[in-house]
């Protein structure tokens, strides 16, 4: 029993570690944080409905799994094939692709939610 628990506190401590080398090396990923936090706070702060709020929250989400995704298709390939190759930059171009994919969708989210609880303030 305890060597299980050791290894899924190993687990989630290397899950973390992750997550720290994103938000410490990525500036979009940092950046996409923001615009996260923005946009939960808006959607609470203009009385949005839980629904509203989980859809709001999953989009921002996808956007920072999208690149995590990402950056580690980007390092995976860097090991792989460190000297320029086209199909080492087509994995590349499409994992970011993927992100502004996820982006575009969490912005059209953001205004068919947002514009109309906008407008009833008004």
């Amino acid at each position: 029993m305890r060597k299980i628990k050791n290894k899924l506190l190993k687990s989630f401590r290397d899950a973390i570690r992750g997550i720290l080398y994103i938000f410490e090396t990525q500036r979009n990923f940092r950046i996409q944080i923001a615009c996260f936090i923005v946009a939960t706070g808006a959607a609470i702060a203009l009385g949005l409905t839980l629904p509203e709020i989980a859809i709001i929250v999953f989009a921002g989400g996808l956007v920072m799994v999208g690149e995590m995704i990402n950056t580690g298709l980007e390092r995976l390939v860097d090991l792989i094939s460190p000297q320029y190759h086209p199909l080492a930059r087509d994995i590349k171009d499409i994992s970011a692709g993927v992100v502004l994919v996820a982006s575009v969708l969490a912005v059209i989210i953001g205004m068919i939610i947002f514009i109309p609880a906008i407008i009833k303030l008004f």
